[in-house]
């Protein structure tokens, strides 16, 4: 075995290049093996990067070996079998078996697998390749820079429908008064000089008087000959392109802690939520999450006792939907803010209190929402909030429903929530 060793002085990322080609060459092969890497991790780990094998063969390479071509003869010490001029079978396989260590044995994966680190930005980059978030046509927010247009002072080329008239004519008289000044206060002097020697000695004829006069013609020939306006005078309205602030969005996480919510429940709810957390985070980069639990009343809670604290009684979904719309109305006005909604409950409710519920989200809160998804985390039939939620989701295509019965379920209810939609 041979060993290259490149010794070459290489400047920062000089290998970045090479890197980005790789992954766009096995592009097919890393994603299936990001897919079997998210199936045996947690949600609360995916923002980190991730150890990726890679069989050799899918990275194997054509190559060009040197043949033993020829006539040759060789010497095999205790050969007992063969004499010259025996013809000796070709091995099977075409190639020799394995040697020590049965390094070629195909049999053995963990000898042929290609292992490379992937950081939590390509990590993440794979994951959500194949989602978009929904209705983004009508958001004011891309994943790149916008940009918005600003004055910047003024310029001496441009449009004449740019031209800046009162910039122009200021600096022209600026320009008249800075080149004739010198000009302007002799020819003061001298007509001075000509009033006191017309006074004192009339003669027109005089050869002072004839001087003055002289100098005078010239001052003033001189002041005429300075234009009124000038190329050099032209000023234009500058406008430059600034970033715009990012768009901001706000995620609503609603999350019923009745006593029909135990914590296995509780703790897949709060996967779906972190996983919908680091998707918006790789579209926005101000993000406010407002979380709000209920049970027979809603309360605005802090992430601690969003998860953790422990309830008993009923349910009143109606109670969380009024907290929504008030706290929606009060701080994030939609011309300022995406508002993205996520609700998680074991679809138990009263019943005359589902039809409410109904009646507020079509109504009221899904015009002021960009996306509304909801999960029914139960194992058995569906309950009397997921029907009347399927007419608000006949109503609004913004609005998501799908049923988890286990956290296997996560991801898979994820993408189907947040597939691309067909253009």
């Amino acid at each position: 075995m041979v060993h290259l060793i490149d010794r070459r002085i290489q400047g920062k990322n000089k290998s970045a290049p090479n890197r980005e080609r790789f992954l766009r060459r096995y592009k097919g092969q890393i994603k299936d093996a990001v897919a079997r890497a998210v199936k045996g991790r947690s949600i609360t780990d995916i923002e980190s990067g991730e150890k990726i094998s890679i069989p050799v063969k899918d990275v194997s390479e054509p190559t060009f070996g040197h043949a033993h071509g020829g006539v040759w003869e060789g010497v095999h010490p205790g050969n007992e079998e063969y004499q010259k001029g025996d013809q000796i079978a070709r091995p099977k396989g075409g190639a020799g078996g394995p040697g020590k260590g049965q390094a070629g044995n195909s049999e053995d994966p963990s000898e042929d697998d290609f292992v490379f680190q992937l950081s939590r930005e390509e990590f993440l980059n794979y994951f959500f390749e194949d989602l978009e978030l929904p209705n983004m046509v009508k958001t004011q927010l891309t994943s790149t820079t916008d940009f918005k247009s600003q004055r910047a002072g003024y310029k001496t080329s441009g449009t004449a429908s740019s031209m800046h008239v009162l910039r122009t004519l200021r600096g022209a008289l600026g320009r008249r008064i800075a080149v004739g000044g010198k000009t302007t206060r002799r020819l003061k002097e001298a007509e001075a000089e000509m009033a006191a020697l017309m006074e004192t000695a009339p003669d027109s004829h005089d050869p002072r008087v004839l001087a003055l006069k002289q100098e005078i013609h010239h001052l003033r020939t001189r002041l005429l000959a300075i234009p009124y306006l000038d190329p050099f005078d032209l000023r234009y309205s500058n406008r430059i392109k600034i970033p715009k602030p990012a768009s901001q969005c706000v995620m609503f996480c609603l999350l019923d802690v009745s006593g029909s919510m135990d914590e296995q429940k509780k703790d897949t709810a709060k996967r779906f939520f972190i996983l919908l957390y680091l998707f918006l985070t790789r579209v926005y980069e101000k993000i406010d999450v407002v979380f709000i639990r209920h049970h027979t009343t809603a309360q605005e809670v802090d992430e601690e006792a969003f998860f953790h604290s422990r309830e008993s009684g009923g349910t009143i979904v109606s109670s969380a939907l009024n907290l929504l719309t008030q706290t929606i109305r009060e701080r994030y006005t939609a011309g300022d803010w995406n508002v993205y909604v996520a609700q998680a409950s074991d679809g138990d409710n009263w019943d005359n209190d589902s039809v409410t519920c109904r009646d507020l989200l079509i109504n009221t809160i899904m015009p002021l929402v960009q996306y509304y998804a909801y999960v029914e985390i139960t194992d058995g039939e569906p309950q009397n909030l997921w029907l009347e939620y399927q007419q608000v989701a006949a109503r609004h295509a913004h609005f998501a429903m799908q049923k988890i019965e286990t956290p296997a379920d996560i991801y898979p209810v994820f993408r189907e929530l947040f597939k691309k939609q067909p253009n």
